[in-house]
């Protein structure tokens, strides 16, 4: 089935040289305008300085700069600045997602009474919060979670849900209506704003196959904000474990949405579009039914999640292991990889809005999230909730929820090159421009969350 919309207007206006030196001189004296503003005790011009920097960079960064499409990035920030007034400062937006908000964390709640069934009181935590709080006092409240018996069956059992809900066709409607919204605003393609839009709800490697006959004849730019989306966004499943880590299912909610139209405007920066994408002005989702009933579908999500778990699982052992050794060997210096990301990222957080005062923690997330996944920085920031301010809290919230990480190079090229081999070279040569472009697109959805906060 396909959505027709219409044909877009002609290609962007190419700048001359003299108007390249102009832009950046302007960028220049804003920031620094900004920056002197936050000095004198204006708050709001933190994030400015922040927004200025990060769009600064990805022109920098662009392949063609005076091929940039003004309209595009005009509309991205757009989007996300409409939609964060919406969500935080409307009533009916804040009422809105907290009510989405609670609807989830009492979702979450079934999944812990399959994992009661078959684990008992480790499965509920909580049960097992009370249990622990009687046993060791007051602190016996941070063992209140067993991440294997309660965080990891939540993650099998969205999945499943998932799974449900594409058999009947209703994520196919919702991932529909927000590619035609893209394809007719920003000037994306059909391919590639359907990819953003199922980014919304699915991974890195899974959205993909929703365009999968598309992406062997994609532009460089069309693949370029394939990947970018995968790196700036995260899955459902792995959504749910980050709320069990006590992170607010109305800000990652908020956080995923405004990053899409973020991610094709920095993806179309880095990489603008110079050739005609062949599915420009057409919106038409393919995917495969492969279940036979909604059991079958249920049965299999449930399989693809107990491997997510699992993964998941190996991965976080793996890493935090692979973090002490690292400490271990620093610490003949007297430096930790918590100290070296504060101080590199520290900058990066306060100009997002984050108060000096937490800025190196929030940095030290920042740098763990790139460096290792946002995972770990997730699990980190849940045990920062109650020793940093609020508004730090939400910022780092917003600035985490991605996938953009060394790893995810990696898995973007085996994923998508297992879909399309004769791209591989092509995915290889965009990995690590895509990750910082997805980076910059987290970046800048909590920025522009950090000025309205």
């Amino acid at each position: 089935m396909a959505v027709h919309v219409d044909p877009p207007p002609p290609g962007p206006v190419r700048r001359t040289r003299g108007t390249d030196t102009l832009i950046v001189a302007a960028a220049l004296g804003l920031a620094i305008a900004a920056a002197l503003a936050a000095q004198l005790g204006l708050p709001k011009a933190q994030p400015l300085v922040g927004a200025i920097v990060i769009l600064g960079i990805a022109y920098a960064c662009s392949t063609d700069r005076r091929a940039i499409d003004t309209r595009t990035v005009a509309w991205g920030l757009g989007l996300q600045i409409v939609f964060a007034l919406i969500v935080l400062k409307t009533t009916i937006g804040q009422r809105v997602f907290a009510t989405l908000g609670a609807a989830i964390n009492k979702l979450l709640g079934f999944a812990g009474v399959g994992a009661s069934f078959v684990f008992g009181p480790l499965g509920n935590s909580s049960v097992w919060g009370r249990v622990m709080t009687a046993a060791l006092g007051p602190e016996g409240v941070n063992y209140g979670v067993i991440f294997a018996f309660q965080v990891l069956p939540t993650i099998i059992f969205i999945a499943a849900l998932f799974a449900i809900l594409y058999y009947f066709g209703v994520m196919q409607v919702v991932v529909r209506l927000f590619a035609v919204l893209m394809n007719k605003v920003m000037r994306a393609s059909g391919a590639e704003s359907l990819n953003v839009a199922a980014s919304i709800f699915m991974g890195q490697t899974e959205a993909p196959l929703t365009i999968r006959p598309y992406l062997p004849e994609m532009t460089q730019s069309e693949l370029m904000t394939v990947m970018t989306s995968g790196m700036a966004h995260i899955s459902g499943g792995i959504m749910a474990a980050y709320i069990l880590f006590g992170i607010e299912a109305k800000h990652l909610l908020t956080a995923v949405i405004m990053t899409a139209p973020g991610t094709i405007m920095m993806a179309k920066m880095f990489v603008p579009e110079t050739e005609v994408p062949k599915t420009m002005g057409t919106v038409r989702l393919e995917v495969e039914q492969t279940d036979v009933n909604v059991i079958d579908a249920a049965g299999r999500g449930t399989g693809e999640g107990l491997h997510l778990a699992l993964n998941v699982g190996a991965m976080l052992i793996s890493f935090l292991a692979l973090v002490a050794l690292v400490n271990y060997l620093l610490g003949f210096a007297h430096l930790s990889l918590s100290q070296i990301f504060g101080w590199v990222f520290a900058p990066v957080a306060w100009s997002m809005g984050v108060p000096w005062h937490d800025a190196p923690r929030i940095g030290d997330l920042l740098g763990t999230r790139m460096a290792l996944n946002e995972f770990v920085a997730y699990s980190q920031l849940g045990q920062l909730k109650s020793s940093i301010d609020p508004k730090s809290f939400t910022i780092a919230t917003f600035a985490l929820c991605g996938f953009a990480n060394f790893s995810s190079i990696g898995i973007q090229i085996g994923g998508i090159g297992a879909l399309a081999p004769n791209r591989r070279h092509d995915l290889a040569r965009l990995g690590l421009r895509a990750m910082f472009a997805g980076t910059l697109a987290n970046f800048m959805t909590a920025t522009i969350a950090g000025f309205l906060l």
